[in-house]
């Protein structure tokens, strides 16, 4: 039989490969994440006809006579060019932008996907629709993420409490003005919480005397004398101390003029639920709770490897890890050349239509020109069968 015909056949069949993977993309051209696949061929053994020589006395040197044997698929590649942003407004769809995959868990396998359209199932954790992988991340402890710590199933779950923080300390600040009149109260209030997150509320009360101004808490009996430099500074006391609440005074001045001293803050709250939460581009997602405060609740984990070529797609927008990809090297978006997130939005599908219709007409010009290689082998064929005629 003639090479020809299995030179041929082999591009038939190199040329195939090249159609599936054509028409795969082309049918993914709309899935969330989809990285696009390449064909690359390369030429099989070549039957060696005549050796090389080398030049001797006289005679010059001759280059080897080879005939190839045909085509064979030298491997399918990955694209991992970004796609564009599609903007949803859904505060679970996410989007990396840069390098690195989203880490999900599918029982005991650990997968890896640039598909950021998340969900949340009826126990709040974070999953893939479909597969119900979930996603994985640190949880907060206390609004804290330690990224030193293992990766675990992200959860969410809707209504989730914030504890109640006990007041410790509060700060006051402003002006007393040192030529008010004599017999000036000023009372200013301010709510603190005990353990429980009870609201009570911290009242000092600021009297002017014919010596110079004092404070009070809470309305005690006894009143402490406040004195200031010639700069207006308060030199005593910066503080005190109100039941369970130390007061910080070191901020009030004493200038002539005007009385502004007023309660700036305090570090107690009481008890909130979960009623929002959104996403920083460094992956930490913060809670908004019913008592007006926000809360880290937790970061997502972002995957990067040394060769992203050498992932296996496991179907679903997943991938696994093979020997030639290099393991996985997790930590916080933004850090060690990984992506940032963006929430609200998603990664389309890198398909390229015009290049792929493209290389489905080069697939299909290179079909039908080995199946002409083997139709003219035929045809040589039956005129030498015709010779015994």
């Amino acid at each position: 039989m003639l090479r020809s015909l299995f030179s041929g056949i082999s591009g038939l069949r190199a040329h195939q490969t090249m159609l599936d993977v054509v028409g795969n993309n082309i049918a993914n051209v709309n899935t969330t994440g989809y990285k696009t696949s390449q064909t690359q061929f390369q030429d099989t053994l070549s039957q060696l006809i005549m050796s090389a020589s080398s030049a001797q006395g006289g005679t010059g040197g001759t280059n080897p006579a080879q005939v190839g044997l045909g085509v064979k698929v030298a491997g399918v590649t990955t694209s991992f060019t970004p796609g564009s942003s599609q903007l949803t407004g859904r505060s679970t769809d996410m989007m990396i932008q840069g390098d690195g995959f989203f880490t999900v868990r599918q029982g005991n396998q650990t997968f890896y996907t640039r598909a950021g359209s998340f969900d949340f199932d009826a126990t709040g954790q974070m999953v893939l629709p479909g597969s119900g992988a979930l996603v994985q991340g640190w949880m907060a402890v206390g609004g804290v993420v330690d990224t030193n710590s293992a990766i675990t199933d992200l959860r969410i779950p809707a209504g989730a409490l914030m504890a109640a923080k006990a007041s410790t300390s509060a700060i006051y600040e402003g002006n007393l003005q040192q030529d008010a009149a004599t017999g000036t109260v000023l009372n200013r209030d301010i709510p603190v919480y005990d353990s429980t997150g009870t609201k009570t509320t911290l009242s000092l009360q600021f009297t002017k005397s014919a010596t110079g101004w004092s404070v009070s808490a809470d309305g005690g009996a006894t009143s402490t004398a406040m004195t200031f430099n010639a700069a207006g500074a308060l030199t005593s006391p910066t503080s005190l101390t109100a039941g369970a609440v130390t007061v910080n005074m070191s901020a009030i001045t004493g200038f002539a003029g005007v009385n502004t001293v007023k309660a700036l803050s305090q570090d107690g709250y009481a008890a909130g639920t979960l009623e929002s939460f959104s996403l920083g581009g460094d992956g930490v997602i913060t809670g908004t709770f019913s008592n007006s405060l926000k809360q880290v609740i937790g970061q997502i984990a972002i995957a990067s490897f040394n060769n992203p070529a050498g992932l296996e797609k496991a179907g679903g927008s997943l991938f696994r890890t093979t020997a030639n990809s290099g393991l996985a090297q997790v930590g916080s978006p933004g850090s060690g050349g990984r992506g940032t997130l963006a929430g609200g939005s998603l990664e389309m599908s890198n398909v390229d239509l015009s290049q792929e219709f493209t290389s489905l007409i080069i697939a299909q010009r290179g079909f039908q020109a080995n199946s002409r290689v083997i139709t003219t082998s035929d045809t040589i064929l039956e005129e030498l069968i015709n010779l015994k005629r």
